[in-house]
Order: structure tokens, then sequence, then C-alpha cells
């Protein structure tokens, strides 16, 4: 009888995960419908799915996690379960499988999304990938997931979704009529050149889409892999086609290690800088994010760095927490710096009206307040003892030539 039972209760467990299960791809489904018919996020889509897994958050428990930011794998604002990660103590760590990146494939239906935010520069964007193994943990792109029914913690850094076929489809919607040109912004949202570009290669593709056509375009990465493609961007700087922003968030490389732990150290990105600058393309040094009474300290000793190396533009941008980044973020502080926690996100409560994160435009990129204008003042005096204080001139518009698609009807001049 206590066997029947047993059996009984186990295989009503197991039916009950099926049903999670199955209830997660159809979710997953309908939202990828949602993408396709929407545009939400990165234009419409096709997916190779990546089914949510229930046990989001067992991770921390069946896997050892090294290399990563994140330390936890909270499931995301659109899930309707938490599930907790319990570690019983019959498990060693050296035991454990490494946890692994893991990449699947997008087929989008468009690759250019448009913003209408008034606070940016730029009203459209391209985006290689979803997720990116950089792993910083501050990224403001990390909720972006959970869209895709995964986690805005491991899963950003560890499920990847690549889109092999975009120079493609950015081909096609670069040769729509009714097309309008203005610069491209690529990388605002995940790294173009984070480590699984140098097995895809999407973005030397996007590139050569963009440099055919005559299309300016602007790129903010950290990653090295850019050094590869100044073929495409050399004489396209040359044509005012191109700039480039590189981040640089501190100097000291054992914080980065543990703030970006798969980007360049910070004087790997010091080379980028000179051996773009080298080459004749604009660069910009991004002091972004500026973490208080952590990172905010070294904004001088940035920009200077920047400077010397070959920048002739520079920007900073405030540390942002939207959704779940500010659980993850306060549990890396909790982590690595728990003698300075408490003062940093009390400085960050200032800036916001007392919450960690103010997302009105004009306000979520800087903050406001005392702090916020002592910081803007120290970046105002350094970028004009630097003679970094001008601004980069506009890119050429008028070079654009539509690109011809296969199929297309022939031009009869």
């Amino acid at each position: 009888m206590a066997t029947f039972v047993t059996e009984s209760v186990e295989l009503t467990r197991k039916l009950r995960h099926q049903l999670e299960f199955q209830r997660r791809i159809i979710l997953t489904i309908i939202m990828n419908f949602l993408h396709a018919d929407r545009g939400i996020g990165n234009g419409g889509c096709v997916c190779s799915l990546f089914v949510p897994d229930w046990r989001m958050d067992s991770e921390i428990t069946r896997y050892r996690i090294k290399g990563r930011a994140a330390a936890s794998n909270h499931a995301g604002r659109f899930e309707r379960h938490q599930v907790a990660a319990v570690d019983d103590g019959w498990t060693r760590d050296e035991d454990l499988p490494m946890l692994r990146t893991v990449t699947r494939t997008e087929v989008p239906r468009k690759m250019i999304s448009y913003n209408r935010a008034p606070d940016l520069p730029f009203d459209r964007s391209i985006n290689p990938y979803r997720g990116c193994e950089h792993g910083c943990v501050y990224c403001f792109a990390r909720p972006s997931h959970a869209y895709l029914g995964l986690s805005p913690g491991l899963d950003f850094e560890t499920r990847l979704i690549a889109r092999p076929n975009a120079p493609e489809v950015l081909k096609r919607d670069l040769a729509v009529k009714t097309y309008r040109v203005a610069p491209i912004a690529i990388g605002t949202n995940t790294d173009p050149y984070q480590p699984i570009e140098k097995e895809h290669g999407i973005m030397r593709g996007c590139l050569e889409v963009l440099a055919d056509a005559g299309h300016p375009v602007a790129i903010v990465t950290k990653g090295s892999l850019i050094e590869r493609d100044i073929d495409i961007l050399g004489p396209m700087a040359r044509r005012g086609l191109v700039r480039v922003g590189i981040s640089v968030t501190t100097l000291d490389p054992e914080l980065c290690r543990l703030m970006e732990p798969r980007a360049p150290a910070p004087q790997r990105r010091m080379v980028m800088i000179r051996r773009l600058a080298e080459a004749g393309i604009p660069v910009r040094v991004m002091a972004s994010p500026m973490i208080p009474a952590l990172t905010d300290p070294e904004l001088e000793a940035i920009l200077a760095a920047g400077r010397k190396a070959g920048a002739r533009f520079a920007s900073w941008i405030m540390l942002r927490l939207p959704r779940e980044v500010s659980p993850l973020v306060q549990e890396w502080l909790a982590r690595h710096y728990p003698d300075r926690a408490d003062r940093i996100m009390a400085r960050l409560r200032e800036m916001h009206g007392g919450k960690p994160y103010d997302a009105r435009w004009h306000r979520r990129m800087r903050g406001e307040g005392p702090y916020a204008e002592i910081i803007a003042q120290r970046f105002n005096l350094a970028v004009k003892r630097l003679r970094l204080d001008r601004e980069a001139p506009p890119m050429r518009c008028d070079l654009f030539r539509p690109p011809k698609v296969q199929g297309a009807q022939l031009s009869l001049f």
C-alpha cells in the first residue's frame, strides 16, 4: 500500500511538472507571435525556441557558477511562479558541472527597431543578439530577457539568441521604398561584439550591408572583436559614416572582473581606443555607468586614460536599475561590497526621488539632485581640461543608396 501511494504521488508530481512545462511552451509561442505581429523588442521574429526551465533558480544548486556576475536566476516578471533553490549540503561544489553558455538561433522578420524616446540621440537601432555573455551585472538590457520567458539573471548571460540571417533581413529593411535614412545605433541593448560574435560573424555581415549602402551607423561596445572589422570601419569613417563609443566603467581590473566578468579588461579597452583612433575612426570614451561611491571617484582618470589613448569625445551615464536589475545589483553589492552597499543605494535613491530608479524621460540617465550635479560638474571640468568637450560632427546621410534585393524589380536607370 505504501509503495502504491508513493508511486501515485510521484506520478502526480511528474504530471504537474509536465503540465507546467507545456504551459511555458505555449506561452513562449504566443510571445513569439506577439513579437512578429507587434514588433516587440527588436523586430518580429520566428524563433528556434528556448523552452523556459520551470526550475529557473535551480542553476544555483545544479551547476558551478564561475565567471558570472549574477548569482541568482529568479523568474522574470511575467512568470506566475518563483522557485527557490535550496542547498541541502549533500553535493559538493567540485562535483557539479560548470554552467556553460548555450546559444540558439532566431529568424527575425525585421531588424530595425524604432523608438520615440526624447532623451536618446537616435530613433532606430538593430541588435544581432539577445542576451550578452559579457554578463555585466548592471546591464539595463537584462529585463528584456523576461519577454522570452527567461530569467534576467543567469539566463541573460548563459542562454543567448543569435540572429544569423540578420544581414539579409537588414538589407530588405533598407530596400523598402518608404525607408528614410538616419543613423542606426548598434549595441544600445546588448553588445554586438560579445564573445559569440567570433563564431557567428553577424555584426560583420550587418556592417558590410551598411557600408555597401552608404548608411551611417553609431556603435557602442566594450568587445575587442571590433578590431577585426577595422577594414570596414576605416573606409566608412573616411566617408563620415561611423562613430564608435567604448564604454569604460572602471580602471581597476579586479573590480572589472567582478562586475563585468567576460568583458575585456580596462587596459585592453584602451588598446581598442588607440587602434580605432589610429585607423581614423572617431571614438568616444563612455564613462558608463558611474556607480556612486564605487566607480565615480575614477571619473577623471577614465576620461584622461581615454584621451591619452586617442578618444576625441566623451560622455557619461549614471547607474540605472530598471525592473529586475535592481535586486541583481543589490545582491551583487551585498556579496562583494557589503561595507558600502547601503551607501551606494542611498545615493541612488537620493538621485531618483527615494526610489532605486526613476524611469522618467530626461531623469533616468543621470538622475537629479546635489550628487548628480556634482558628478556632472566634475565631468564638465574634466572634458574641458582634456579637450574632450567638443560635439561630434553629424554623420552623412546623403551617401545612402538603397541596396538591391534579389528578386526585386530592376531599375530603369
